[in-house]
């Protein structure tokens, strides 16, 4: 009960803070929360730009958490998020019966694999330590790679979105797994072999994500999107906030600043035709 009190006096502190900016906003002003880091600079960079070019009033407010933005969103003082992937939607929304949709995906740094000891994968051995993330959705991501790298298998017709380290079937290489916090894993990496880092945090941590010995090949569900209120899916500013990450304009954005990220089908499309 104190944990949850204290949830809804911080998200009460905050919503005040940036409700401040929303209050009697015309329709050509726009607010978008989103994680500190890559995805802030993608608004930045990006589509702010380009909304403004079409007399948009763009703010762009940066989070340290990810309870924040939804709960900020769905009371109305975000007219978009972007920082989490649909399975964390999902969850959150469900969980906290709030009326939130995905509008589009957008590039995505993958969660990969690191080494300050090493320079390759193929010098793992019995008691090589790998750090992975401690929560439930980036733990099964790292699992699941750790499979492919042939390192252990999963137990069968374990689901991959929820695997965990109870669903280890087998160590074929005997290395030893070491959870932490997600924030942490980017200085693990001088005291473990090898070390599992979100990409936003290898960004942060000055880590390029062309050093990754190895990465996940991101599936669709664990791309990061673009939220907005369920509410809202029609109105115009969402289509012309949706047409800005389908440009061009945004696409050169994404190869010149953010090299290594996963793009979403709609970037892939566009480098696939001519210009």
């Amino acid at each position: 009960m104190l944990k949850r009190l204290l949830i809804a006096s911080i998200t009460t502190s905050v919503l005040s803070l940036v409700s401040t900016s929303a209050i009697a906003k015309d329709a050509k002003e726009l607010v978008i929360g989103t994680s500190a880091g890559p995805y802030a600079d993608q608004v930045k960079l990006g589509i702010k730009p380009i909304l403004e070019k079409q007399g948009y009033k763009v703010k762009v407010i940066e989070f340290n958490d990810y309870i924040q933005p939804n709960f900020a969103l769905a009371e109305g003082s975000l007219d978009a998020n972007a920082f989490q992937h649909i399975v964390y939607l999902t969850k959150f929304s469900t969980d906290n019966k709030l009326a939130l949709s995905e509008l589009i995906k957008v590039p995505t740094a993958p969660i990969a694999i690191y080494s300050k000891k090493h320079r390759s994968l193929t010098e793992v051995k019995e008691g090589t330590t790998v750090a992975l993330p401690n929560d439930p959705t980036n733990q099964a991501r790292a699992l699941v790679l750790l499979e492919q790298l042939g390192w252990l298998k999963l137990k069968a017709k374990v689901d991959p979105v929820r695997a965990s380290e109870n669903d280890v079937a087998v160590n074929l290489k005997k290395i030893k797994l070491i959870p932490l916090e997600a924030a942490q894993l980017p200085r693990s990496l001088e005291d473990t072999d090898y070390s599992f880092v979100n990409g936003n945090y290898a960004l942060a941590s000055g880590l390029k994500l062309t050093e990754a010995l190895a990465q996940e090949k991101i599936s669709t569900r664990y791309q990061n999107l673009v939220a907005i209120r369920t509410a809202d899916k029609d109105k115009p500013w969402v289509k012309d906030l949706e047409a800005a990450y389908r440009s061009r304009e945004f696409l050169a954005v994404t190869n010149q600043y953010f090299s290594g990220f996963a793009k979403p089908d709609y970037q892939q499309a566009l480098e696939a035709t001519k210009k």
